[in-house]
């Protein structure tokens, strides 16, 4: 269970990246971006277990994992959550 404390949007981005990295490093098929993809959900994941993340940050990343594996149709799903994570943290916050 985690503290009371802690931000649920926080725990949600958390447990949305950690899904999406286990289907990638599951997932058989190389592919040309696959590294940034990997590199990308690492920083999102090191956010995430910094306390609140910095919102514009996310977003870069999350668009430079879907650009690095949006046609892989076996990843859409774990790829909608950590958007939907990050989407959870609006518009403030970012600097």
């Amino acid at each position: 269970m985690t503290g009371s404390d802690e931000d649920p949007r926080v725990a949600h981005l958390r447990a949305a990246v950690s899904r999406l990295r286990r289907e990638l490093a599951a997932h058989p098929a190389e592919f040309t971006d696959r590294g940034i993809a990997e590199d990308e959900l690492a920083a999102l994941a090191e956010m995430a277990h910094g306390g609140t993340p910095e919102v514009l940050r996310m977003r870069r990343s999350l668009l430079l994992v879907a650009g690095a594996i949006g046609s892989v149709s076996a990843l859409a799903a774990g790829l909608a959550g950590v958007r939907g994570a990050v989407e959870g943290f609006g518009e403030k916050g970012g600097g």
